[in-house]
């Protein structure tokens, strides 16, 4: 299950996605998700998914990669589901117990699983076709402004980028004690849920160990560079708007718009 976690990993290409300035990939992710919550009909979200279908197919990355991604997710899926079945009211079609059935309450589930599925998607796409440090600059030049009223943007968008760039670390250092913990005879398939946490302290120990081991000396490394945030530092590579991002951007405007036509015309 931990090696189906890709969220956070980067998938070096040079293809058309990975050469558009990242900015603009962040933009339009915010944007697209802005758009699934506004679509109310499966016209819009089949719009939607065809234009993330269709970048997927632009990127290279394959639908594999995407699907494996979900894996964690599937329970986080079926329990909203469930929620908006049975708590959405509306016609009854049965009843169970304490529990109500209702044809809105379906629609909900279908229309609700669809929108975080291509949400997730478009964003894991996004991670993919983008590197850590470029989608740090991106946070960094779009929150630029903020700095005016003395938030600290520079060192916010650098946490989120050590976030990303560490997690698929973490998740094979996590793979490395669980396998070291079997092999010492540590059983974390049996017993039941409580038992089941008890076995996870095994791994959470020295997990964290290492990850606080980890963060002291990456504070070391940036310390020995003379690290001192945003003060006079430079970019070895500065972010530019092509005639591709003006392209890409023209085409989603398109689609956006054609989601709000839709929705307004309630199709």
């Amino acid at each position: 299950m931990l090696k189906d976690i890709t969220l956070g990993q980067y998938f070096p290409g040079n293809t058309l996605a990975h050469r558009l300035d990242p900015r603009t990939k962040l933009m339009m992710v915010v944007i697209y998700i802005i758009a699934l919550f506004c679509a109310k009909s499966f016209f819009s979200y089949g719009l939607l998914a065809l234009f993330l279908l269709i970048s997927v197919k632009i990127s290279k990355v394959g639908f594999r990669a995407l699907i494996r991604g979900m894996k964690p997710l599937i329970f986080i899926l079926i329990f909203t589901a469930v929620l908006n079945m049975f708590y959405t009211p509306g016609q009854a079609i049965g009843t169970f117990w304490i529990f109500t059935l209702t044809v809105e309450g379906v629609w909900a589930a279908v229309f609700m699983v669809i929108r975080i599925a291509l949400l997730i998607m478009g964003t894991f796409l996004m991670t993919y076709t983008t590197s850590p440090i470029a989608l740090t600059d991106a946070i960094e030049n779009l929150l630029g402004p903020l700095k005016r009223l003395h938030v600290p943007v520079h060192e916010l968008a650098m946490m989120m980028s050590i976030a990303l760039r560490f997690i698929p670390t973490l998740i094979e250092e996590t793979e490395k004690i669980i396998s070291a913990q079997k092999a010492r005879g540590a059983d974390f398939d049996s017993g039941n849920l409580i038992q089941r946490a008890k076995a996870m302290i095994p791994i959470l120990v020295p997990l964290f160990i290492s990850a606080f081991r980890r963060a002291d000396e990456l504070a070391t490394a940036m310390e020995c560079r003379l690290y001192r945030g945003d003060v006079g530092r430079t970019r070895m590579k500065q972010l530019h708007i092509e005639r591709v991002d003006i392209c890409a951007c023209v085409i989603f405007a398109v689609v956006i718009g054609a989601v709000i036509a839709l929705g307004r015309y309630g199709l």
